[in-house]
């Protein structure tokens, strides 16, 4: 895949939907009762990343504040939807030791992983970071955790929604109709092409987490280091 293509072409397709109004609004993002859990395996950028996203999320927020914006602590990249959220699932009842062990034995011993956020790219309902990878080893252990899982009689809903590829990020959703949506997307464009930094990943987190990953419905299950 070519990942700067790939993005390129979610870019343009998506602002034209958002531009024409054909965005789609999160209904369930502030619903109390929403009782969707999973289990994810992910990456954390360091803090000094988090501080330069959030330079672009307070211009956002000036023009379109009533739109749902990560907060720092909750910024992440899927590595893996080990089993994706659903109403119903509750972590008492899987093996937990056993993915664990699963999942330690796809990850590589002391290999260099470097993420560059670089640009944004969208959705019809959310706006995203572009994530580039150093090699192609974030990828090679999505495969192993593929064909680990597949061979395993493990609860799993991996690749359910769609075949994760990228490092992309999502760092806005929509909740409301926009209000400002020209000025919105002016600072949008302004950031398109914009470099937030660069980091090693050092660790991936396995957590259990609601369908936005809110720190306060986060559970940290296990750290790897890699």
């Amino acid at each position: 895949m070519d990942l700067k293509e790939h993005y390129k072409k979610l870019y343009n397709e998506s602002i034209d939907m958002i531009s024409s109004d054909k965005y789609e609004i999160d209904h369930l993002i502030d619903l109390k009762s929403d009782q969707r859990f999973g289990i994810t395996l992910l990456i954390r950028p360091p803090d000094i990343i988090k501080d330069n996203i959030q330079k672009l999320l307070n211009e956002l927020k000036r023009v379109e504040p009533n739109q749902y914006y990560y907060p720092g602590s909750d910024i992440h990249i899927t590595v893996m939807s080990i089993i994706s959220c659903y109403e119903g699932f509750h972590i008492k009842t899987i093996e937990l030791p056993k993915y664990i062990e699963l999942i330690q034995g796809c990850l590589p011993a002391h290999q260099n992983l470097k993420i560059r956020f670089k640009g944004l790219t969208a959705s019809s309902s959310c706006i995203m970071l572009q994530g580039f990878m150093s090699n192609d080893l974030l990828n090679e252990i999505r495969n192993k955790l593929r064909s680990a899982f597949k061979n395993a009689p493990l609860e799993q809903s991996l690749d359910k929604r769609y075949p994760i590829q990228t490092a992309h990020s999502t760092i806005v959703r929509f909740r409301k109709h926009f209000e400002q949506k020209d000025s919105f997307l002016k600072i949008i464009d302004q950031y398109s092409n914009h470099d937030f930094g660069s980091f090693e990943v050092k660790k991936l987190e396995f957590v259990s987490n609601d369908w936005y990953q809110r720190k306060e419905r986060v559970k940290k299950l296990y750290e790897f280091e890699i």
